[in-house]
């Protein structure tokens, strides 16, 4: 019931800033410490030892899955999202430009919004994923893929590698290799 509340609409208002992904992991993280046996692990092992994502990650998820429903044309695309093929790399998202001559506040509101986000996040899943036209088995492998990634969300009192997004861990080597040299 309550990640319902905390997932709802995701993709529109998805949180850049650490505080809040603080401030919304700190909701799992207090109620995943409840579990018995729990209680004595650090977070990110309760998440791995639960099979849970962050809540960061989840939203994440719901990015991609709205993106791939919007390329296969099961839901609208207000925002004209462009996607292009090209034979080695699979369906790529366009990453829309921005306006050079925006004050940095509203380049840093448009640089978080779904439009760019979505793209970004589209274009460092795996090709392999981003060719899957069955929506079922995009989901489940998309969640395999999501699960493989270490998921290590910024929380108060601990320093993560880095940020935990999808974006980050993209160029890392341990996705090259948890998907047989498979790249993005």
């Amino acid at each position: 019931m309550v990640c319902s509340l905390l997932e709802y609409c995701c993709p529109l208002w998805h949180p850049s800033k650490i505080c809040d992904i603080q401030e919304l992991e700190s909701v799992q993280k207090a109620f995943t410490a409840r579990i018995t046996g729990m209680r004595d692990l650090h977070y990110w092992d309760r998440l791995q030892r639960l099979s849970l994502m962050s809540l960061q990650r989840r939203r994440e998820r719901f990015i991609l899955l709205h993106m791939w429903k919007i390329l296969h044309h099961h839901t609208s695309n207000d925002i004209n999202v462009q996607f292009v093929s090209r034979p080695r790399f699979g369906n790529l998202a366009v990453i829309p430009s921005a306006c050079r001559h925006s004050s940095a506040a509203n380049q840093s509101l448009y640089d978080n919004s779904f439009a760019v986000i979505g793209p970004k996040l589209w274009n460092a899943m795996p090709y392999h994923l981003n060719c899957i036209g069955d929506r079922e088995h995009f989901k489940s492998q998309l969640t395999q893929f999501v699960l493989s990634l270490p998921d290590t969300p910024p929380i108060r009192g601990y320093t993560p590698q880095n940020s935990n997004s999808l974006l980050c861990w993209r160029n890392d080597r341990e996705i090259s290799s948890l998907w047989g040299g498979h790249t993005m």
